[in-house]
């Protein structure tokens, strides 16, 4: 960041927004080109997440801050600026850091119904909070939340109290179906593809109504112990860990692989039929299918996707590039079948979106493009109910021309030849 900048910025975060930076680290505190972009980027973003999340009622008290296991009356005079964007491993996070103030018995509680309470009680409401903030992963991986309480037990006959830090790192994707999900099943589902640990240690938390069977605790028992220490943002010994803690940097490996088998997507074709035969008809002439490729889901990066094949016209002019033509191909057609083919689908559809596979004509009858568009569904939903730009729903999802991955920016690919 050039000087003039860095100034230009400071003046804003301590004269203009003053209060509502209290949660917010301020992006030249990072030391990270990319995080300190996306940093001052979405800093009104990050506010606002940071006012929302103050103004949710905890049960108890919960204070941010980028170091944990903070007395509570030291909490109220410390540094209470957490949110941030992060790097772990190569992978981008959006991070918020807190101690709250609830202290659980251990007689009454064990550490899964620790861990369920502030995962519903803290962790839950945060991410209700922020991910609707990002309705893709374009920009960032995951989101980290590191919280720490307390828990009250007996230790030789003598009272003594503790802290337990729980840490969650789940995947933007897995984020947004863990907040939409309508039913404790699909919570439960979202929440074993997240990352969550109790003071470092792995667990599989379990969300449903009373303890889990046996059987579950023993398919999904804590993994054991290393022997090497997990550094967190709580257990960093030195100083300068201290001024720029992080949750441990073994939290974000990849999410399992999701692989469809051809008897997989022929189930859902014939759980599909129905809707996708009314679609067809109904949006043929706005759509226009090719009358030889009926529509078939197919496996896509770990996902299951709708292909519609179809035909786009246009008046381009002779040699115009093939991104501009995929531009306007989104711009002119594609956009526009997004609204109608959400209406043929339930929310909670079981497969992960539409691909338009558009062979684009243009009039000077040169070879036909072929571009293929990946949306996701969420993002789809995003852009039709108008939270979204078109540019959003493209980023969130895959775009193939001829045969090769390619980035399209709208507004530089319309403004090219």
């Amino acid at each position: 960041m050039k000087f003039v900048e860095g100034i230009a910025v400071l003046s804003v975060v301590l004269g203009t927004i003053g209060p509502l930076t209290a949660q917010v680290v301020t992006p030249m505190e990072l030391s990270d080109p990319k995080t300190q972009q996306l940093q001052q980027r979405h800093l009104k973003t990050l506010m606002a997440i940071g006012t929302e999340i103050e103004a949710h009622k905890f049960p108890y008290p919960f204070y941010f801050s980028r170091v944990l296991d903070v007395d509570l009356p030291k909490m109220q005079l410390a540094d209470q600026r957490s949110i941030r964007f992060d790097i772990y491993k190569g992978q981008t996070v959006l991070e918020i850091t807190g101690n709250y103030y609830a202290a659980y018995s251990a007689d009454r509680m064990d550490s899964y119904a620790r861990l369920k309470e502030t995962f519903q009680s803290v962790v839950m409401p945060m991410l209700q909070v922020e991910v609707p903030h990002f309705p893709d992963d374009s920009e960032f991986s995951a989101f980290a939340i590191e919280v720490s309480h307390h828990v009250r037990q007996k230790v030789m006959g003598v009272n003594s109290e503790r802290p337990e830090n729980v840490t969650v790192i789940i995947p933007v994707p897995v984020a947004q179906q863990l907040v939409d999900a309508k039913t404790d099943d699909q919570k439960q589902s979202a929440v074993l593809e997240a990352k969550v640990f109790l003071n470092g240690e792995p667990y599989s938390l379990w969300l449903q109504e009373g303890a889990p069977s046996e059987e579950w605790k023993e398919k999904f028992a804590p993994l054991p112990a290393t022997k090497k220490p997990v550094e967190t943002a709580s257990t960093a010994p030195s100083p300068a860990a201290s001024a720029n803690p992080s949750v441990s940097a073994n939290l974000t490996s990849p999410t399992p692989i999701r692989i469809f088998s051809p008897d997989a997507l022929a189930k859902l074709q014939r759980q599909n039929d129905d809707a996708v035969t009314r679609m067809t008809k109904a949006l043929n002439q706005e759509a226009h299918f090719l009358p030889y490729a009926a529509p078939t889901f197919i496996g896509f990066r770990q996902g299951a996707y709708l292909q519609l094949s179809i035909t786009t016209n246009l008046n381009a002019a002779a040699g115009t590039s093939r991104y501009k033509l995929a531009a306007l191909a989104f711009d002119e057609h594609i956009s526009h079948l997004v609204r109608p083919v959400l209406n043929y689908f339930p929310q909670d559809a079981d497969f992960d979106g539409i691909v338009f596979s558009s062979m684009i004509h243009v009039a000077d009858g040169s070879s036909p493009e072929a571009v293929e568009f990946f949306l996701p569904f969420r993002v789809m939903r995003c852009f039709a109910s108008y939270d979204c730009t078109g540019q959003q729903l493209l980023d969130s999802g895959t775009i193939v021309i001829n045969g090769e991955r390619a980035a399209l920016d709208l507004q530089i690919a319309e403004g090219k030849n």
